[in-house]
């Protein structure tokens, strides 16, 4: 589930929600005046020893100039893993392992201990470069994607039809996301809705991506953990 970064005080409640993990955002939910505080919150929250399940972090794209501060900030503290948004080709990745190795040869940790999950399908040029995804460094463990920029991206007024589906555009970068993550041998996980209040829909959505093989799926509110717990646990 994923929590802002300057919001410091939904740490506590984010944790206690019942998210299998959370991910502490840099990027979208962050705006440019508040990421060096954010930063600053998020390694605050990875030092404290009292962390009751994984961390994650989502930096900034990493052919943004805020994605070596976001790591420099954080990889000290020893994040659970990191989120890569917009990932454009595999280089993304390979340039953001690079990195990595450094930061944790720098302080000390373990080689390949802070494991990666990439968004690969929020560009119009990252659904059309599948196949370099297909071999990814070894701490890239799960591949995801992101509806709402994809629709910024290539200018679609709406991503969903008025009943509430993805429109074709988005189905079709959804499924690639999940075929090249079997390929490559890690997990696929389905994007965030929106919505939180309609339960029903959470649930069903996520009925949904379990049934296409979708090992989990991402959330931004607590009302949406329970309907996704109850999609994803075994019968």
């Amino acid at each position: 589930m994923f929590v802002p970064g300057d919001r410091p005080e939904r740490f506590a409640k984010a944790q206690a929600a019942g998210a299998d993990g959370i991910i502490v955002d840099l990027e979208d939910a962050v705006t440019p005046a508040t990421r060096p505080q954010a930063r600053l919150n998020a390694a605050a929250l990875l030092r404290d020893g009292d962390r009751r399940g994984p961390v994650w972090v989502r930096i900034n794209p990493v052919q943004t100039s805020d994605a070596l501060p976001d790591l420099a900030a954080v990889v000290a503290a020893r994040p659970d893993g990191i989120v890569l948004p917009k990932a454009r080709t595999g280089a993304d990745l390979q340039r953001l392992d690079h990195w990595l190795e450094a930061l944790e040869a720098q302080h000390g940790h373990t080689p390949g201990s802070i494991k990666v999950i990439a968004l690969i399908r929020e560009t119009a040029q990252a659904v059309l470069s599948g196949s370099s995804f297909i071999a990814p460094p070894a701490r890239v463990i799960g591949y995801t994607w992101g509806a709402e920029d994809l629709a910024a991206d290539v200018g679609a007024s709406a991503n969903r039809t008025v009943e509430g589906e993805f429109e074709y555009t988005f189905r079709l970068a959804r499924a690639h996301c999940l075929l090249v993550a079997a390929a490559a041998g890690i997990g696929a996980y389905d994007t965030t809705d929106t919505e939180f209040r309609d339960v029903t829909a959470v649930e069903r959505r996520a009925h949904a991506a379990r049934r296409d093989g979708f090992v989990g799926k991402l959330a931004i509110h607590p009302a949406q953990l329970d309907p996704i717990h109850k999609a994803f646990a075994p019968t």
